[in-house]
């Protein structure tokens, strides 16, 4: 794993912020990932000031927590907090997704098959991020048609939070046999939309977010029983021992 050097005299916060924000989006920087500050700004070619700053930003933004003995970290995984979040979403996204049903226009529908189109050949090859990237931009383009930005950009803080958790159910699922709940759901949910049927897209919406749920805590549990994780978490512990969304040993580098 590397991240992109800095040039100056553009060694500013906010680039080393979106450096490692980028890494731990793609997968790079898994869940329980050290964040090591002098290596960090070795990586980058920057002070250790910006990315000690950038760390504080991504705890504010909950993708890294303080671990005693270990420092900053990408934040960890368990179970209450993958209810938690996904919890949230359904009530949110549910909503989106019936308000946007309601008024998205057949261009906007288009675009949305694009996307969808674009999210099967991802699956096709196993790409679990573009999977990812795919069907966030698929949702998107729906929930922008409810017209309701602060919603919209709620949720998007929401999918970063989320990240890790969508990583592990993504890569769990395109290895097993069935790979139908990656993109059967957003295929009903394209019908809804093209249809403006916002009922059922709420409904499909709602089941979706259920279905990944458990989809993501069974493979927790599946990884935490084969040892694949080890004791991290403080404060923010919530029982379940915390997995490596790659499954790696958390303190691997």
């Amino acid at each position: 794993m590397s991240l992109p050097k800095l040039e100056e005299p553009s060694l500013l916060t906010d680039q080393v912020f979106k450096a490692i924000r980028t890494a731990i989006m793609n997968g790079e920087m898994p869940a329980g990932y050290r964040l090591r500050i002098r290596d960090l700004a070795a990586q980058v070619g920057t002070s250790v000031m910006p990315v000690r700053e950038a760390i504080r930003r991504l705890e504010e933004a909950g993708l890294a927590e303080r671990v005693p003995h270990k420092g900053a970290v990408v934040k960890g995984l368990g179970l209450t907090e993958l209810a938690h979040l996904y919890d949230v979403r359904r009530l949110m996204e549910v909503e989106a997704a019936r308000l946007g049903a309601q008024s998205i226009e057949p261009a906007d529908v288009d675009r949305m098959q694009q996307e969808y189109d674009q999210m099967r050949a991802a699956i096709d090859a196993e790409q679990a991020i573009a999977v990812l990237d795919h069907d966030e931009a698929l949702l998107t383009i729906l929930y922008q048609a409810s017209g309701n930005p602060v919603l919209v950009s709620t949720i998007q803080a929401l999918w970063e939070r989320c990240r890790s958790y969508k990583i592990v159910g993504a890569r769990a699922t395109l290895t097993a046999d069935d790979k139908t709940p990656l993109w059967s759901f957003q295929a009903q949910l394209l019908e809804a939309a093209r249809n403006n049927e916002p009922g059922l897209a709420a409904r499909v919406n709602n089941e979706s977010l259920l279905n990944a749920t458990a989809r993501i805590r069974d493979q927790l549990a599946v990884e935490t029983a084969a040892g694949k994780g080890v004791p991290l978490r403080g404060s923010s512990s919530t029982g379940l021992t915390p997995i490596a969304a790659d499954g790696r040993p958390l303190s691997a580098e």
